[in-house]
């Protein structure tokens, strides 16, 4: 956020408060006495009495928690609660009409984010509260997704999530007042959750907005959700002033946090200790090192039990950013006995693990241990405090887990075993966590199905597919009990290995573990036969899955089609999915449009997107398959057609259709419409490899200044980070070895505005690249300038860089080398670096032909 954003707030704060002041009054006149009356009865039911625990409180405490800044406190005085009156002319169907035609005015309705079917059209709000679909098919429509679905919140408890979406979805569409009021009309109660849900839709569009006049009126507007809570008498706990405060912590907003604090310390006095979190992260953020010094020395003058739950919110706050010296200073007058839950002792070792203090570390854990905090708990403050340890091999974890388990003389929970085993499962050591998994099973422990599930992922991403058969003689030797998800996996893996025998073991092994086939397995078998052109052998598993009566899916269809070879094969599959009751999804459609593309049916490509049963919200990702399509079978023309249609729509382009049109429009030379597709990327993850692409296109054709001013811009996306930046530089170099050009000064002048417009130092790859280049243009007075950048560089030649420049002057027969001043050449050149000895002397001299007279 700007700095005149954050000055500002409270100014603009006052101001839209005056706006909404007068809307509000205007709103009220009609609403007369009796609801004034209302209105303070209410606030005197709401008013506290003070706790006890509060006018008790020390000097220190006091003085922490008075204001110290109030910027905003004519908010108070001149902010009115934005209301809506509840009028009668207006029934709850109508205003349900209403809503539907506006959400669809706009936007099509994403009911599930991560679902990508549904259906394109139908009314939003119908009934009381939410609407059913209007098309028929929605229960077969939901059926045919089911596989997508499940495969993404297996084991996820969504509920609240999806009210959480559901909630974002109306305040984006209809705006958070009118939110308030669709809930009210259709007889929905307002409470905590839909509040919540508001104010997080609120601070995040003002974490989002790049004008700063949007991010000031969206976070006052969560104000005002926050205020009007406060007014109904909801108790304000930290899911909701938690999103509010960490906002202001985050732009550093010192005078905004402490008015927030006061209104929240008034209303829930039980709040303290947790506001001395927030303050603790205000200071370290703002880095006000006396205030850091002066909290922690407010709650250290005393053993007061009272101040306990103050100190552990510190030492949280502390933990969190790592300060050290804070830590241990705190931690002089701490009793982690004391401390109120398991999850707070965890955050406190996992930040000792990154300080390194385990002298601290196993003195707190002897300590636990003598309570009755038990051993469980023991073992997994060991296997966070281990992990949090940094620069620390997996190896090396594994290792300080078990020593630490040995010196306190506890036992590793499978737990924690399985917390080890994940840990390494992300950090695709595979090899590692099988390990574990033959530790846990010699020490009588279990392991749970997730955890071989996660190493079969793992097995995967890290594409060490041969362990399946390690995995599968220990399930089946252990006698454990694998589930379809188990089953699958291990075909996956199986499939990848083109070990397609195993993948039917075990299927075949199914009925003994009374397990049926599901179209997954299926799937997966046929993806990997076409994957292989096997075409014959794919469609057999059609046939198969009729025989095992199960019910082909849309992915299969898709698989099926996006390989046919002839229109007829097309138009086969179709039928066959309509025959099966299959609706088509989005992945289907871009199997037809691929398909009749690569048929060179490009007019029915095209004609796929009149297709009435294309999801709105996926239209402009399947135009997109469309243009990629046309532009990889060279209809160049008709792909920018089409990019320029969805552009007039007011819609971009997927990132991967840029990459494939700048994949085939380098042939066609034209650079400027090149950078213009470039731009379009922003922060894609196809950024990088795309811009490379055109990168590779300008070296080819020598434009210096393109290519310098892509390079600023990538090395600028990967904020500084060396390994990156450097391994970018070194393939730019080794485009201009692979080039082969007769004349080096296009790269002498790359090297020099890479080091003085880029500030980057070439590396040794860079340099060695660029002598090879020497040694193909046989340019042997730029080898000595390569040199030289050695030299300036620090970098002492190795053996490799050095046989180059000697291959350059042995090779270079038709200049001055070998003419009569080639020897003394050739012994300043091994003056000046003599280290590589009489073998490259001999290696150089081997090279000449005998005809020129050298011994």
């Amino acid at each position: 956020m700007p700095v005149s954003k954050t000055k500002n707030l409270a100014t603009v704060i006052r101001s839209l408060s005056r706006f909404y002041s007068i809307r509000s009054e205007i709103k009220a006149e009609g609403s007369g006495a009796g609801a004034s009356a209302a209105a303070a009865k209410n606030k005197k039911k709401k008013k506290k009495k003070p706790s006890s625990s509060s006018t008790t409180e020390n000097t220190a405490l006091k003085q922490y928690l008075s204001a110290a800044n109030s910027s905003l406190y004519d908010v108070v005085h001149e902010s009115v609660k934005l209301g809506s009156i509840p009028g009668d002319d207006e029934s709850g169907k109508q205003l349900s009409s209403e809503v539907s035609a506006s959400l669809h005015d706009k936007l099509d309705l994403d009911w599930d984010d991560e679902s990508e079917d549904v259906q394109p059209s139908g009314k939003v709000l119908n009934l009381p509260w939410l609407s059913r679909m209007s098309n028929n098919d929605i229960s077969l429509q939901r059926k045919n997704v089911s596989r997508e679905r499940k495969q993404k919140w297996v084991y996820k408890n969504t509920q609240t999530s999806r009210f959480d979406r559901l909630v974002k979805m109306c305040a984006v569409k209809l705006g958070t007042d009118v939110t308030l009021e669709v809930f009210g009309r259709l007889g929905r109660e307002t409470g905590l959750k839909e509040y919540n849900a508001l104010i997080g839709h609120c601070i995040q569009q003002a974490r989002d907005a790049n004008d700063e006049d949007v991010s000031l009126e969206k976070i006052y507007k969560g104000y005002q959700l926050f205020k009007t809570m406060k007014e109904l008498g909801f108790k304000i706990e930290e899911a909701t002033y938690g999103q509010f405060l960490m906002y202001l912590i985050d732009f550093g907003m010192v005078q905004e946090l402490f008015f927030f604090r006061d209104l929240i310390k008034d209303e829930n006095p039980d709040s303290l200790p947790r506001l001395a979190y927030y303050e603790m992260r205000l200071w370290i953020g703002v880095n006000n090192e006396a205030k850091i010094r002066e909290l922690i020395r407010s709650v250290m003058d005393d053993n007061a039990e009272d101040k306990y739950s103050f100190r552990e919110n510190l030492l949280l706050a502390l933990c969190e950013s790592d300060r050290k010296e804070d830590i241990l200073m705190l931690l002089e007058a701490f009793d982690i006995t004391k401390l109120t839950s398991v999850e707070c002792k965890v955050s406190i070792f996992k930040s000792l693990g990154k300080i390194s203090l385990e002298s601290i570390v196993v003195d707190f854990m002897r300590t636990l241990k003598s309570s009755d905090i038990g051993p469980e708990n023991i073992s997994k403050f060991i296997c966070e405090y281990a992990i949090s340890i940094p620069n620390l091999e997996v190896e090396d974890i594994i290792d300080k887990f078990k020593s630490l388990h040995a010196k306190l003389d506890v036992l590793p929970t499978s737990a924690q075993y399985e917390r080890l085993i994940g840990y390494s499962c992300e950090l695709h050591k595979v090899h590692q966590a099988l390990n574990m998994v033959d530790e846990m099973f010699e020490a009588g422990l279990t392991l749970s199905l997730d955890a071989f599930h996660s190493i079969l992922e793992a097995c995967e991403q890290s594409c060490d597919y041969n362990l399946v058969h390690q995995i599968k003689t220990m399930i089946y030797r252990h006698d454990l009990k694998p589930n379809k998800e188990t089953c699958r996996l291990m075909i996956i893996l199986f499939v990848r290995m083109k070990d397609f025998q195993g993948a039917y073991e075990v299927m075949n092994d199914l009925e003994k573990m009374n397990l049926t086939p599901t179209v997954n397995m299926y799937n997966v078998i046929m993806a990997g036969y076409l994957r292989e052109k096997n075409t014959c052998s794919g469609r057999h598993v059609l046939k198969q899955m009729e025989e095992a009566d199960v019910k082909p899916d849309s992915a299969t269809f898709s698989y099926l089609i996006s390989t046919s070879n002839s229109e007829d094969d097309i138009i086969k599959f179709q039928n066959e999915m309509g025959k099966s009751g299959v609706q088509p999804t989005k992945f289907v459609f871009m199997a037809l449009i691929n398909a009749y593309a690569a048929c060179g049916q490009f007019e029915k490509a095209k004609q796929v997107l009149l297709d009435e049963r294309i999801p709105v919200k996926s239209l402009n990702e399947i135009k997109s398959t469309l243009v990629s399509a046309l532009a990889s079978h060279g209809q160049l023309s008709d792909a920018f057609e089409m990019y320029e249609g969805i552009k007039e729509a007011g819609s971009n382009l997927q990132p991967k259709a840029i990459g494939c049109l700048v994949e085939h429009l380098k042939s066609k030379g034209e650079l400027d419409r090149l950078l213009q597709l470039l731009e379009e990327l922003n922060d894609s993850p196809y950024l990088v490899g795309t811009c490379f692409k055109v990168i590779s296109y300008c070296v080819q054709h020598e434009h210096l200044r393109s290519i310098v001013d892509l390079l600023k811009q990538l090395k600028n996306s990967f904020d500084n980070a060396e390994l990156a930046t450097e391994a970018l530089f070194d393939e730019v170099f080794s485009l201009i070895a692979e080039k082969e050009a007769t004349d080096m000064q296009f790269g002498l002048s790359l090297l020099k505005a890479i080091k003085t417009e880029l500030g980057v130092c070439p590396s040794r790859k860079s340099l060695d690249f660029l002598l090879a280049a020497c040694v193909n243009a046989k340019d042997t007075k730029t080898s000595f300038l390569i040199w030289n950048e050695y030299e300036k560089a620090g970098l002492p030649y190795n053996i490799l860089s050095y046989l180059r420049s000697v291959t350059d002057l042995s090779q270079d027969v038709g200049c001055t080398i070998f003419g009569s001043e080639s020897h003394s050449e050739y012994e300043k050149f091994l003056r000046k670096y003599p280290s590589s000895g009489m073998l490259n002397r001999q290696w150089v001299f081997s090279t000449v032909d005998p005809s020129w007279g050298w011994d």
